[in-house]
């Protein structure tokens, strides 16, 4: 096949399975037509990339399959978002992945985009064994904190999942008054497979809240700034007033910058 001409090689190709692809490489790569080596150095490179993304992903299984050789067989990734920002709810996703479990890009929210964060959060969604949201509004957060709310919200994502938990992994937070075996890592949503998920989980859901905000109060643009205090937000707050949405605590000592 590889005698055909260029386009016949590609769609040749994108027809085999990545192990035939590997195989084909040096072949590609020692072709005397310069279009067919082409392929070979683009393949080349591709497999490279998913070799490095399937290393990264199994690097953040580490965790889990250590709690799992323990016997803890439904372990729960948990994060939140939310705690910073001057408007809106604080938003806690539990998730539970099957041991097979592999999506390409799944990392800490943050690294992100809005468009690859919605597309990976449809696959998580799809994929997990089964998955909880927890929310907890601005007034709440007013009357006990952003601390007890953010303990609620994740209280309310682990009663949200279809499965219970035998073991909980959170990002450098504990739980208090839960009776289950909880490991809490620094900046598990980067270390973690099931809290990186949870992490993706939890900032859509909060982001799509704040964007339906935004169409209602669309003076302090929580499209863009998500509620956060970012100048142009401070200024709407001053010129307008909070909204009931606003955080009451986290604005009355605001100033202009």
């Amino acid at each position: 096949m590889l005698n055909g001409s260029i386009e016949e090689i590609k769609l040749y190709i994108e027809g085999l399975n990545t192990k035939e692809q590997y195989r084909l490489i040096p072949e590609l790569l020692s072709d005397g037509r310069a279009g067919v080596r082409r392929i070979g150095k683009t393949l080349q490179g591709k497999l490279k990339k998913e070799a490095a993304e399937l290393e990264r992903i199994n690097r953040m299984r580490v965790i889990e399959k250590e709690l799992k050789k323990k016997g803890y067989r439904l372990v729960a990734g948990i994060d939140e978002a939310g705690r910073g920002p001057l408007a809106g709810p604080v938003v806690a996703a539990a998730v539970i992945l099957p041991e097979d479990f592999f999506l390409a890009g799944v990392d800490d929210s943050k690294k992100l985009s809005p468009q690859k964060r919605e597309l990976l959060c449809r696959d998580i969604k799809e994929k997990a064994l089964c998955y909880g949201v927890g929310m907890v509004d601005s007034g709440e957060i007013d009357r006990i904190n952003i601390l007890q709310a953010t303990y609620r919200a994740v209280g309310i994502a682990l009663k949200d999942l279809s499965q219970k938990p035998d073991c909980l992994l959170l990002d450098a937070m504990t739980l208090p008054g839960c009776s289950l075996y909880q490991q809490s890592v620094v900046k598990g949503d980067q270390k973690c497979l099931s809290v990186a998920a949870a992490s993706i989980i939890a900032k859509v859901t909060r982001d799509r809240f704040m964007e339906e905000l935004h169409r209602r109060y669309p003076v302090y643009n929580f499209l863009q700034n998500k509620g956060y205090g970012t100048s142009e937000h401070v200024e709407a707050i001053l010129r307008y007033g909070p909204c009931p949405y606003h955080r009451r605590t986290f604005i009355q000592n605001i100033r202009r910058r």
